[in-house]
């Protein structure tokens, strides 16, 4: 089938090259027309993927009509705080009748505090049908073909199969679930711990804060996404904790290194101003989970730790005083 792949950062990338593998015809759509056509030309992703060869069967096209045109499968990969613009853009297009879109984006909007799902539904309404991949994986190790596992989620069960069939081969291993919710927070709020690993990592604290670090991450994943609509099982499952291990703990990640760097003593916006056009999804969640958990009624002293740290422009170690002197309790 055709797929078009709407965001060419590390990810989207990293996917079309999956969709490729397994046979399919893939267009790589960008914001940037001028970095699409240098893609083009040099067969490379160098800003989000460098060192990865991009096959000449790999298409790319900056018309949102024409990406779409005949698509069977629209994969979302574009960053969450950017991805309501590209959705207005596509919706202005004549969508293929039975499109799938999948969202591969971790986030959850800001100010509207909306998961992707119900931006997509905003935007798109039923014109689509709605799936969600997630799990611990990887751009960087994905496109190099190391092994990895995933799970697709769809309110729909024909649909999270189909999704299933387009990207599972013996290198990318799909499951499917229908708790479409629970596995868009696993994805989103995992991100928020993966700063606070970061943050230890940056203070050469050790190996016991970060294993207490996600062990308690996971129970604050599971108390508010649980809350939120999710089911235990998924935000214990792939989409949860794994995506949670490998976020906090991987050199790859993104958010562990803007809190790697925030425990070094850098100041935000010189991060984020380093880090150029790499976004990490967690900086802008950290701010809409602090808001969820407040709606929700859910304590999340970590969720409140990293929002402090981030928009309040706490103290590194006044915040992590305050984390080891709270009132004594049991675990459970």
């Amino acid at each position: 089938m055709k797929a078009v792949v709407i965001g060419d950062g590390a990810w989207g990338t990293a996917l079309a090259l999956d969709l490729l593998e397994n046979g399919h015809e893939v267009v790589l759509w960008g914001a940037f027309p001028d970095y699409l056509e240098e893609m083009a030309a040099t067969r490379e992703n160098t800003r989000f993927l460098r060192g990865v060869k991009l096959p000449e069967t790999l298409k790319f096209e900056a018309d949102p009509a024409a990406a779409i045109a005949g698509a069977s499968l629209a994969v979302l990969a574009t960053p969450t705080q950017f991805l309501g613009g590209v959705l207005k853009r596509f919706a202005a297009a004549e969508l293929p009748p039975g499109l799938i879109a999948v969202d591969v984006a971790k986030g959850i909007e800001s100010g509207t505090l909306r998961r992707i799902s119900e931006m997509t539904a905003a935007e798109l309404g039923d014109r689509v049908r709605y799936a969600v991949l997630s799990g611990p994986s990887h751009a960087e190790e994905v496109s190099r073909r190391i092994p990895t596992l995933v799970t697709a989620a769809s309110r729909d069960p024909e649909v999270a199969l189909a999704v299933q069939s387009a990207f599972i081969n013996e290198r990318f291993r799909v499951y499917t679930t229908d708790d479409v919710v629970g596995v868009e927070l696993g994805g989103a709020l995992k991100n928020v711990f993966a700063i606070a690993a970061g943050i230890i990592d940056g203070m050469r604290l050790g190996d016991n804060p970060k294993a207490a670090l996600m062990t308690r991450g996971i129970s604050e994943l599971g108390r508010l996404g649980e809350k939120l609509g999710g089911k235990r099982e998924t935000l214990s499952g792939l989409a949860g904790i794994g995506d949670l291990i490998v976020t906090c703990t991987s050199g790859h990640s993104r958010n562990r290194h803007v809190g790697e760097e925030l425990g070094r003593g850098k100041h935000l916006p010189e991060i984020l101003s380093e880090m150029g056009m790499v976004v990490a999804e967690g900086v802008a969640t950290s701010e809409s989970a602090y808001q969820l958990a407040r709606r929700a009624g859910v304590e999340t002293p970590l969720v409140d730790a990293v929002y402090s740290l981030l928009y309040q422009g706490r103290n590194v170690r006044e915040v992590l005083h305050e984390l080891m002197t709270r009132a004594p309790k049991a675990e459970f």
